[in-house]
């Protein structure tokens, strides 16, 4: 069974306020898929998950490195940007399914461009442009998604 979350972010503030309150939730590693069309909010989010479990410098999207590690005290996240992929198989090459532990977050753009690389999210997210603001759809598509999804119903 599914559960959905949609919310209006009315600027930049709310959308990292936004993946604050994820990382609030989240109490043992996921993995998040991020859908949306380029500037839809997809980095800006992540920049609110990785503040979220503590961290405190810039977030930068790793469109050219594909990840961007982030060894924190309350966990690992890991920012996967996957636009410029030229092929999913380069993903077995850089050793992607080591960052899929049960305990890391891994966020991740473009997840479509990944194939069977990358493992099913417990959290399935599309950032879209609604006017001058953006709606985000949080879906579970696991069972520690349904958990994470139930908890933003119910803030």
């Amino acid at each position: 069974m599914t559960r959905s979350f949609e919310f209006h972010l009315t600027d930049e503030i709310a959308t990292v306020a936004m993946g604050n309150c994820v990382a609030d939730i989240i109490e043992q590693g996921a993995v998040i898929y991020l859908h949306g069309d380029l500037g839809a909010g997809k980095t800006t989010f992540t920049r609110g998950v990785v503040q979220g479990f503590g961290h405190t410098g810039k977030v930068k999207s790793p469109t050219y490195t594909l990840v961007e590690p982030y060894e924190l005290e309350r966990a690992n996240v890991y920012h996967f940007d996957l636009y410029r992929l030229g092929d999913p198989e380069e993903l077995e090459y850089m050793g992607i399914r080591d960052y899929f532990s049960t305990d890391a977050i891994c966020v991740v753009e473009w997840p479509e461009k990944g194939g069977e690389f990358i493992p099913v999210p417990d959290l399935d997210i599309t950032l879209s442009y609604v006017g001058k603001e953006r709606k985000i759809v949080i879906n579970s598509a696991s069972e520690r998604g349904i958990t994470i999804v139930e908890k933003l119903n119910n803030k």
